[in-house]
This record gives C-alpha cells, structure tokens and sequence, in this order.
C-alpha cells in the first residue's frame, strides 16, 4: 500500500495570521496613492512676461513697466494659472523678429520690439470668457521706451491694479486680476512650462505611476499567496 507522504505540522508554511491584514492595510494605501493623483493644486491667473534669449523663452526679471528693450528684441506675454515662474506657461508658437516685423521699417530715432500675446486655453479662462487666438506685432516706438510703452502702442486697451500689475492685454480677460485658481491634479491646462514643465501639446501621460502600478502588483500577490495557502490546507 502506497502511502502518502504529509510534511509534518511543523515544517508546513503557513499562511500569517496578519496577511489578510496586511492586504487590506496594502489596498489602503493604494487607495490613498490614487487619492493623492487627485489632489488638488493652488496656482494664479495672470499674465506672465517672457524674453526671447538664445532661441528660447526666458522669464523675465523685471517688469514689463521698467524693461526697456532694444531694437530687434523679441518679448512675449502668455496669460495662464501656474503656481509661479518655475510653473509658468510659455508662449507658443514661433517668434522670429524678422518674420514679426518684417513689414515694419526701421526708423531714425525708434526701435522695432516684436512681442509675442498668447491669451492662454480655454481651461485656464475665467469663467464665462474665451481666450483670443494667439497673434503677434511689431511695436514701433521710441527708443527709450519699456516694454509697457511697446505694449501700450499695439495692444491697448490695458489694464492694471493699484499694484502695477498687468492684468488685462487687449482687453483681456474682461475682469480678475492674478487671484487665486484651485485645480485638481488631473486638470492642469496645456503649454510649454518653464523648468520642467510641460511642453506645449505635451502632458505627462495620464497614467498610474510606476509606484501606485508597484503597489497594485504587492496587493494582488499577497491576495494570492492567501487564498493558494487557504486552498493547500484544505487539499492536505
């Protein structure tokens, strides 16, 4: 008679009391994880102000009221929520002075700046406005002028606060003024951001992280590992 072989009680593996504790402490977090994607994000409305160096958008450090741009300069303006200049949307599009001003004539005692007025999309639009289409122009003005004056010269009506803050170019938007914006985290707008930020066109996927992707994996195989050790006890 063959008989079978039984591992003895004590050299058996079995199933830790607290793994289906552990699971349901494991799914937890995952849940929490998802929870945390979702968080949401504090940022502004408002106009940033940019200049063309090198081929590239650069932040500007200063304002547009005390800059003063020479002949041939490319600046730009880009009306979005970020929560500051390392987050900030760069205008799109390209910006080539000669093809910006290339109808304009330069003039004795003047400068041509080409300026660049990205109105932003439509999620990033105070409610119940539309952001224009992107443009650009030539600003033709005195030498001495800042960037507000060339502004000014192209692309009126402005607006500012009792701050100096430029908070309206060609009228847009209607009303607000850089106040406070509250996003969920899968709701950023679109556009090329400064420092690490999206590029235009560009998001970062959409999907689960490789963590919160980690985490589902652990779940499911401890979930396993329990219901096959459940399975051995019953079958020896």
């Amino acid at each position: 008679m063959i008989r079978r072989f039984r591992t003895p009680a004590a050299l058996r593996f079995r199933t830790p009391a607290a793994l289906p504790a552990l699971c349901t402490l494991l799914a937890a977090a995952l849940l929490l994880a998802v929870g945390a994607g979702r968080a949401e994000a504090t940022g502004y409305r408002y106009w940033s102000f940019w200049e063309r160096q090198g081929g590239h958008w650069t932040y500007a450090t200063e304002g547009p009221s005390t800059a003063r741009p020479a002949d041939g300069d490319v600046q730009g303006f880009r009306f979005s929520v970020s929560a500051d200049s390392q987050d900030a949307s760069k205008p799109r599009g390209t910006a080539d002075f000669a093809a910006i001003c290339d109808r304009t004539p330069a003039r004795h005692g003047s400068k041509r700046v080409a300026l660049v007025l990205d109105f932003g999309v439509r999620a990033d639009a105070p409610s119940g406005e539309t952001p224009p289409a992107p443009r650009t122009v030539c600003a033709s003005v005195p030498s001495d002028a800042t960037t507000a004056e060339a502004l000014a010269a192209v692309a009126k009506p402005l607006r500012y606060d009792t701050n100096a803050l430029l908070c309206a170019i060609s009228g847009y938007p209607a009303k607000g003024c850089g106040e406070q914006v509250t996003t969920s985290g899968d709701g950023k707008s679109a556009g090329t951001k400064s420092g690490g930020g999206k590029s235009t066109g560009e998001d970062d996927g959409g999907g689960p992280s490789a963590g919160l992707l980690t985490g589902g994996a652990v779940v499911a195989v401890l979930a396993g590992a329990a219901v096959w050790q459940a399975r051995r006890r019953r079958d020896g």
